[in-house]
């Protein structure tokens, strides 16, 4: 196992945070596509609470994403760098993504605020895979 590349940690997690900003901001955003139910918009009443949770929770994604690459060790992936996107996005289709769609089923969630969801997390690990791979 090779050694853990921080500094990819780090600005990976800030991708990630800055694209959450963009997506679920101008992109996707309350006025545009949130509403859970007719009428009705999903609210942050402390929207800094939310941000500091995510940005942690994006932290420690990224330091496993940089632990697993870590054991893949920099040959390898100098080798095959598809493997930084296959990876990172393998494991937002096959972990992330389902279990926001189970979790969003037993909560009755739109589809549609499912599938902007499923969307962010899919582009965000991609993202992260691309930081590490810009920076390994």
């Amino acid at each position: 196992m090779g050694p853990v590349n921080w500094i990819a940690v780090v600005v990976a997690a800030l991708a990630a945070g800055l694209l959450a900003f963009a997506w679920f901001g101008p992109l996707f955003g309350p006025a545009k596509a949130r509403k859970v139910a007719p009428g009705k918009i999903l609210a942050r009443s402390r929207p800094e609470r939310v941000a500091a949770i995510t940005g942690g929770l994006l932290l420690l994604t990224s330091v496993m994403m940089g632990h697993m690459f870590a054991r893949i060790g920099t040959e390898t992936l100098a080798a095959r760098p598809w493997l930084y996107f296959m990876m990172s996005g393998g494991l937002a289709l096959a972990f992330v993504i389902p279990a926001l769609w189970i979790s969003f089923s037993h909560i009755r969630v739109p589809t549609r605020v499912a599938m902007i969801d499923a969307g962010y997390w899919l582009a965000a690990y991609l993202a992260m895979g691309g930081v590490f791979w810009l920076l390994g």
